[in-house]
């Protein structure tokens, strides 16, 4: 026991455990975790986001979408933040700007 004791004394030379040095190499792998994180995941939605706001921004009359539910049907109206959808012939439903998912091609067949 009194060998373990000695095995743990203070380094030779002034040498410092721990310092700018450890602090740093702890550092990295954080760093480039949040990187890999940013590149892969963030930075993807966000352009995804963008690029569903530009479109819901313009929707027009006329134009065929997709709603998040699944809902087939061409815009009616636009408000602020609703649209009114044609889905059938006399039925037409309000929903929420952000529930269009996406516009479908007007070559696409109803």
């Amino acid at each position: 026991m009194l060998d373990l004791a000695w095995a743990m004394g203070p380094q030779p030379e002034g040498g410092q455990p721990g310092g700018l040095g450890a602090l740093i190499s702890t550092l990295i792998p954080f760093v480039l975790i949040f990187v890999i994180f940013y590149f892969l995941l963030i930075r993807p939605q966000q352009k995804r986001a963008k690029e569903h706001q530009r479109m819901l921004e313009s929707l027009k009359r006329g134009d065929k979408v997709i709603t998040a539910g699944g809902i087939y049907g061409v815009v009616e109206a636009v408000g602020t933040n609703t649209v009114t959808l044609k889905i059938a012939e006399n039925v037409k439903v309000k929903f929420g700007k952000g529930y269009i998912a996406a516009k479908r091609p007007n070559t696409e067949e109803d």
